[in-house]
């Protein structure tokens, strides 16, 4: 488990865990918002895949409170960075800052790695939503798009 003490808005805590035999089906049942569909799989059951099937990306399990309420998957660069990506908050969970101290969470843990370069995401150039969540985290697009979507690393 990893926690840094992170709540979402009603108080519960926000805590990030390995995908498990306990949680992989309710973390793969993690559906967004309609609205959100342009810039997310419906399903996360699909970067689960992405995780099994290949060896880059590794999915954690999202939970407030006692609850699995999203997916979120990181990844180790070749240049030593490593890269969030992945994000998917239930739509029944959304509203609270879940996905606020989920990337927190796992912004600060992978900063806290000794063999750490950077850490980055990338984002839809349209999502503004993703933008600005990451922009009021400290991630500052670098210039550089990857794959159509802008490239944003965190400032420390």
């Amino acid at each position: 488990m990893i926690d840094y003490g992170h709540t979402d808005r009603t108080g519960r805590p926000v805590t990030l865990h390995a995908v498990d035999a306990d949680n992989w089906r309710a973390v793969a049942d993690c559906a967004p918002r309609d609205d959100q569909r342009d810039w997310v799989p419906a399903l996360a059951a699909r970067y689960l895949l992405l995780s099994s099937c290949e060896d880059t990306w590794t999915s954690l399990a999202v939970r407030a409170g006692d609850e699995v309420a999203g997916h979120i998957m990181w990844a180790r660069d070749e240049d030593g960075s490593y890269w969030i990506g992945g994000m998917l908050i239930d739509a029944a969970h959304q509203g609270t800052g879940i996905g606020r101290a989920a990337v927190r969470i796992l912004a600060a843990w992978l900063s806290a790695r000794e063999d750490r370069t950077a850490v980055r995401l990338s984002y839809a150039p349209a999502n503004e939503a993703a933008a600005h969540l990451y922009g009021s985290l400290g991630f500052r697009p670098t210039g550089v798009e990857e794959d159509g979507e802008v490239v944003a690393e965190l400032l420390t």
